[in-house]
């Protein structure tokens, strides 16, 4: 008897949800929230950047370069539940003029971050690379208007 792939029956299972359908999923503290196109450039810096290794993922790892002092434009998902896990590091980006951005789903960031496993929070570092990539997104960024 063959058996088929848990991965493929789930992916068929659930449908890829529409940005518009994602923000139904936002928590209340997810400002400045992307917009679609913006959401879109962002996934594909942070694809460009993982094959570069340039990306640090996971509250853990981005809290402890955010304190190191590493520069980078940090994603965060905005349908992470509870916000207690991750609230505090908008504030970290602040107090060191660090950039950061909402995205809709979690579930993407950690598709674009080459992981199956969903993650709430990325930081994109600069590299040669993709230097045009990484400026448009970062100037987009820094444009969103701060949460008061």
């Amino acid at each position: 008897m063959a058996r088929e792939k848990p991965e493929a029956a789930e992916a068929e299972a659930t449908p890829e949800l529409s940005y518009r359908e994602q923000l139904e999923f936002l928590n209340p503290i997810a400002q400045p929230l992307a917009s679609r196109k913006l959401t879109r450039k962002l996934l594909k810096c942070i694809r460009k950047a993982t094959k570069h290794r340039m990306i640090r993922r996971g509250v853990k790892e981005v809290q402890k370069f955010i304190n190191k002092g590493e520069k980078g434009i940090t994603v965060l998902a905005g349908d992470t539940l509870p916000i207690d896990v991750y609230c505090h590091i908008p504030i970290m980006c602040e107090d060191r003029s660090l950039p950061y951005a909402y995205v809709p789903s979690k579930t993407d960031l950690g598709l674009a971050a080459g992981s199956k496993r969903p993650t709430c929070v990325i930081m994109i570092k600069p590299h040669e690379e993709y230097q045009e990539a990484y400026d448009e997104c970062l100037e987009e960024v820094s444009a969103l208007p701060l949460p008061l």
